[in-house]
């Protein structure tokens, strides 16, 4: 069965995060979720989430994927966080996936792992002058070697389900989205 990190920042955006998480449990996916500081994480509404673990315990662990929720400020805190950036890397170097939506696309774009790819983020959220090397697009999901990014809370779903198609295959993502009652 893969595994899925999910850090939570404080100021997260609770949609992305939620939805992540409760659709990749529902493909059978073990997701850990994982607060940068100790204690509950309030999202960016109010919402309050109770992480699995702090992220400093499950540093070393093994995971197939870290998926980053968006939001403000809770991508700054995810992009200020040198412990999650060398994680990220070492994803990267073990040719694991990565992914980001919203705001936190900025994370991957920092470290240097949007480098010579497609990307998108939240309009304005990603100064892509910045990272010339990268091709911002406006697409809602954008996958590219081991990296996927995503526009933002109206895109958290159709995030989602690309992750459990890359990690566990197109049946189990019918099988999810047809319980989901979305519209054709």
């Amino acid at each position: 069965m893969p595994r899925v990190l999910v850090p939570l920042a404080q100021g997260c955006e609770e949609i992305e995060a939620v939805t992540i998480i409760d659709l990749l449990r529902r493909a059978g996916i073990e997701v850990v979720t994982a607060g940068l500081d100790a204690g509950p994480v309030t999202a960016s509404r109010g919402t309050v989430l109770v992480p699995d673990a702090q992220l400093e315990q499950v540093l070393e662990a093994d995971f197939d994927m870290v998926v980053l929720p968006g939001g403000q400020p809770g991508a700054d805190h995810l992009n200020a966080d040198g412990r999650l950036r060398n994680l990220l890397l070492r994803q990267a170097g073990r040719g694991r996936w990565n992914a980001a939506i919203c705001a936190a696309p900025k994370v991957l774009a920092e470290a240097g792992l949007l480098d010579e790819r497609d990307a998108t983020s939240f309009p304005g959220a990603v100064d892509w002058t910045r990272y010339p090397t990268v091709r911002a697009l406006e697409e809602p999901v954008v996958v590219d070697r081991g990296v996927v990014t995503s526009r933002g809370p109206g895109t958290a779903m159709d995030f989602a389900l690309q992750l459990i198609d890359l990690l566990v295959g197109g049946e189990t993502r019918a099988e999810v989205e047809s319980k989901l009652m979305r519209p054709a």
